[in-house]
């Protein structure tokens, strides 16, 4: 052992060679049986000349020689990990600190003074109560003018009617459904009412496990699986009265709107798939399948399908909601935010959600002080003027609202992110985790089960990841540090910072540090399919952003519109 560590300490590029030469070896595995261990010998010099190329190494051949040994002893250790299992749910021993230096936590949870709806009759067509908000929703159930079986009945009905046409739902939970609206039901009428979340029907990315029901996570491999666990996420939802109707469509792990049985359709355009991965929660939400979803976002999975489908979609500051029941993808950018038709809705499921659990051990326990009437005049509210200034698909639509915001008293500041770092770079950080969270796959060849199997789609993705050096992989995150301190820097002279949703760079930087994200309907384009404009905010104060989103919504009616189909 002495001499292997020698051996393995010898060069920092050896680290950088033998994850390229194990690639090569791997795969060849497949297909016919490996050397008793204590036969694997030492690499040749010409191995390492082949796989050096991939790496952008050059090594003389004295170097070659030195190399040689080593590296079969440490193709050893890999073997040997190799055969132990590992659940995709255990974490590595290492955690995303996205804490800038000196930053300042706000300690004090205030009272919220919810802006719900006071009064509201039912409609005369209750088909319209699909497209109402949590907010409409919880006046008429906690009033008793509906109860939430009815509800529950119609939502039911409605995912059963267009699922199929938006293939939008992997698992009905029908019976638990009713189960918990009845228990709503009882308890209301008992006097004992929960919140505004009390008896409202919604559903859940089919990434969250639910004891007793399958678990997916859209992909062929997992069709059948079934997570004997049930996420954080769905049981503080419980606790807070809400009732589960459906597990709904994903991208397979997590990437676009291909899942193993179909794409996934945009409710204003059958002919175009909902974007993804939360492709099902955005679309079944502004199709009124649903009362309000939860999503994941890891790069771009809540914005996306958000701004495809029109709904209004929240992604929390990293360590804000437990990931504890949920398919790991990224332990350092993974996280679950809820999709829901207003960014007042946002909050209120937000507020129920976030917090620690006493298992995720990347929570922070931090208060939400969201206060739903904000003078805009009191905030220092930026915008990516770069990006704007671009010529970009939707870019008419977003002038309009940089003019909205101005008439409602912003005082627009330009501010630039980070430019001087390698930051597209940085996202071998997302595919080397993704490779190591799912690398049982690819060792097995059970990737090729993937629909998808392009260039950038994950099966190729993960195999091309196994190139990625350890030693890069930490680099990557050194930059990422600093992005993190630059970003701060920006970040504490602001309180929101409008962007195109999908301009600047911005996805990325704000996915790598961490920053929560309210992403709003502005209009339409050409085609008829809802634009979006997305609010950044300071690390963990989502309360602003949706503050902010939430007067917008109120002078301006992009959230109020529904796609005609499915209004029938």
């Amino acid at each position: 052992m002495k001499k292997e560590l020698q051996t393995s300490c010898f060069s920092q590029r050896t680290n950088l060679l033998i994850l390229c030469f194990l690639l090569f070896t791997c795969l060849s595995c497949k297909k016919k049986e490996k050397p008793p261990e204590e036969e694997i010998p030492g690499l040749s010099t010409e191995a390492i000349s082949s796989a050096e190329n991939p790496m952008g190494l050059s090594f003389d051949e004295k170097e070659k020689e030195l190399l040689a040994d080593g590296l079969g002893s440490q193709l050893k250790m890999y073997e040997q990990m190799r055969t132990y299992s590992l659940d995709n749910s255990v974490p590595p021993a290492i955690q995303f600190n996205p804490i800038p230096a000196g930053f300042q936590f706000k300690q004090v949870q205030k009272e919220i003074e919810w802006d719900l709806v006071k009064e509201i009759s039912m409609p005369e067509n209750k088909e319209e109560l699909a497209f109402y908000s949590v907010s409409e929703l919880s006046c008429l159930i906690k009033s008793q003018q509906i109860t939430s079986i009815e509800l529950t009945k119609l939502y039911i009905s409605r995912l059963k009617k267009y699922g199929d046409t938006l293939h939008c739902v992997i698992t009905l939970t029908d019976e638990l459904a009713l189960k918990q609206a009845a228990k709503a039901d009882e308890e209301i009428a008992g006097g004992l009412y929960l919140g505004p979340l009390h008896g409202i029907p919604y559903g859940v990315k089919d990434l969250l496990a639910l004891g007793g029901y399958k678990t997916t996570w859209g992909a062929a491999p997992y069709k059948d699986q079934v997570i004997n666990e049930t996420a954080t996420v769905i049981k503080k939802l419980d606790e807070a009265g809400a009732v589960l109707l459906a597990k709904l469509s994903m991208g397979a792990l997590a990437m676009g709107d291909i899942w193993y049985n179909d794409t996934t359709r945009n409710p204003w355009n059958l002919k175009q798939g909902s974007s993804g991965s939360s492709a099902g929660s955005a679309s079944a939400t502004v199709a009124g399948l649903v009362g309000f979803s939860i999503g994941t976002e890891t790069l771009g999975s809540i914005v996306s399908p958000s701004t495809r489908c029109g709904a209004t979609g929240l992604r929390p500051s990293y360590g804000r909601v437990s990931r504890t029941g949920a398919m790991a993808l990224s332990w350092t950018m993974d996280k679950i935010g809820p999709i829901c038709r207003t960014a007042e809705d946002c909050a209120l499921v937000f507020n129920f959600i976030r917090g620690p659990d006493g298992m995720d051990q990347t929570l922070y326990d931090l208060p939400f002080n969201y206060k739903p009437t904000i003078d805009l005049s009191f905030l220092k509210i930026g915008y990516l003027k770069e990006a704007f200034n671009n010529e970009y698909a939707n870019r008419k639509n977003d002038l309009k609202t940089l003019k909205t915001l101005k008439k409602m008293g912003a005082k627009l500041i330009p501010v630039r992110f980070p430019k001087d770092l390698p930051i597209t770079s940085m996202r071998i950080i997302l595919n080397a985790e993704a490779a190591a969270a799912f690398e049982e796959l690819t060792r097995t060849n059970r990737d090729t089960l993937l629909v998808n199997q392009s260039k950038w789609a994950w099966p190729n993705s993960f195999r091309r990841s196994r190139f990625i050096p350890a030693v890069e992989y930490i680099q990557a995150n050194r930059f990422r540090y600093l992005l993190i301190q630059q970003m701060n820097e920006i970040m504490k002279d602001f309180d929101v910072v409008v962007t195109p949703s999908f301009g600047g760079n911005q996805l990325l930087i704000t996915n790598l540090t961490g920053h929560p994200c309210v992403v709003i309907p502005n209009g339409f384009n050409k085609n008829g399919s809802p634009t979006s404009i997305s609010f950044i905010g300071s690390l963990f104060d989502e309360a602003t952003i949706l503050a902010v989103a939430h007067e917008y919504q109120k002078i301006t009616n992009f959230d109020d519109q529904h796609p005609a189909l499915f209004r029938k």
